[in-house]
């Protein structure tokens, strides 16, 4: 059987399946049908070290790539991490440490794993090409006009907004599509807010005299809370690391509205129309914990959230947290030592009455409080997370 083929024929009605974008038309259907093991190009920037389900979409599309017999590239950019990409951007990204980058490098990859299939995944880190002699890059960066490269949404926005783009920036893209040319990319992978840079491959490679690669974006995830893209810093995200009990309850959250887009992109069918929402959403909750944990954890979670949101009882078990006797307690200080939060995130639950202390709210306005009054209870972030204070 070529690459490409399934069974029953249907190898690219499954690639399309929730993508945005196959560009150029048609081109796709022409590579599968070439018989040719394709290299499937995805570029990750360790900016940060958690996977999130957000993440999951385009992986699992690779990995249906690897399902038909292809090859996937995954290029760590360990050197365009230091130039931070602009997409879907309205300011500059913070620069990471060569240290920080390295080990959120490392952290990604394990978690890919999860998802892709190890044996057909060739790993590259682009500073293997990127790092390189001035004049090299000046040949590079010299085949593209600014005015190409300004065409990016991202960059009329800011301009409108008058706001600043670096020139490193604008070289973004440059140095993207040079990873195309490195490792000679038949398809290049990514969500919908890549589309400029992904088509800008093409534009590099041709100018090297490659066959230009065809592009595949795929949505954005939509967060538990329904509205913001997936992401951490939203706290709408669930990561592929969360405990089996946090998956599942971050799952029980989503809106109905967003069902459709959670089993198309995450598991490439449509929700059953015979299920009630609230039934389909644990379906899709304990196949995603069973995915990254297993059937058993997953069979635990549910009756742990049953326990807690249907039945109001406390976990059994739980992580306990020590005070000092005779000690006062800052509560913003003990929710991010026992929670890891942040303070500020801590004094925002308190406020928005999100903290409580045996079942009963901690007001916003008490700040501290005696280890005595602690020890002993059960202090709960949110709706799924305790600790038992211990004094």
């Amino acid at each position: 059987m070529a690459p490409g083929d399934t069974a029953d024929g249907s190898g690219l009605e499954r690639l399309l399946a929730g993508s945005v974008d196959a560009l150029p038309e048609r081109r796709l259907a022409e590579q599968l049908a070439s018989g040719k093991e394709l290299r499937v190009k995805f570029g990750m920037d360790p900016t940060s070290a958690d996977i999130h389900l957000g993440h999951c979409v385009v992986l699992q599309k690779l990995r249906a790539f690897q399902d038909l017999g292809h090859t996937v590239v995954l290029i760590v950019g360990d050197y365009t991490a230091r130039v931070g990409d602009p997409s879907g951007r309205d300011d500059t990204r913070p620069v990471l440490s060569a240290e920080q980058i390295e080990d959120n490098a490392r952290t990604y990859q394990e978690q890919a794993f999860k998802v892709l299939d190890r044996g057909r995944t060739e790993i590259r880190h682009n500073s293997e090409w990127l790092e390189m002699p001035s004049a090299t890059l000046f040949e590079l960066v010299r085949r593209f006009t600014v005015a190409r490269l300004l065409e990016r949404e991202d960059f009329q926005r800011r301009i409108e907004a008058n706001q600043g783009i670096s020139v490193l920036e604008l070289l973004y893209p440059v140095l993207q599509g040079f990873d195309s040319v490195a490792v000679e990319a038949d398809v290049e992978l990514g969500g919908s807010d890549q589309r400029f840079n992904l088509l800008f491959g093409r534009d590099v490679q041709e100018s090297f005299g490659q066959a230009p690669q065809s592009i595949l974006t795929m949505p954005l995830l939509v967060g538990t809370d329904g509205v913001r893209k997936m992401s951490k810093s939203y706290d709408n995200y669930v990561g592929v690391t969360h405990a089996p009990e946090e998956i599942f309850g971050r799952i029980m959250s989503i809106p109905d509205a967003a069902m459709a887009d959670y089993y198309l992109l995450l598991l490439e069918r449509e929700p059953d129309p015979a299920e009630h929402p609230n039934a389909a959403k644990r379906t899709l909750a304990r196949e995603l914990v069973a995915r990254f944990h297993d059937a058993a954890a997953a069979a635990r979670a549910e009756e742990r959230f049953d326990a807690i949101h249907k039945r109001r009882e406390l976990p059994a078990e739980m992580p306990t947290v020590e005070l000092a006797d005779g000690e006062t307690v800052h509560l913003p200080a003990l929710l991010a030592r026992s929670f890891d939060v942040s303070s500020s995130e801590a004094r925002r639950l308190l406020g928005q009455g999100g903290v409580r202390l045996d079942g009963r709210v901690l007001e916003a306005e008490v700040l501290d409080l005696p280890a005595a009054e602690l020890s002993g209870k059960v202090l709960q972030l949110g709706k799924r997370r305790f600790v038992r204070v211990v004094a």
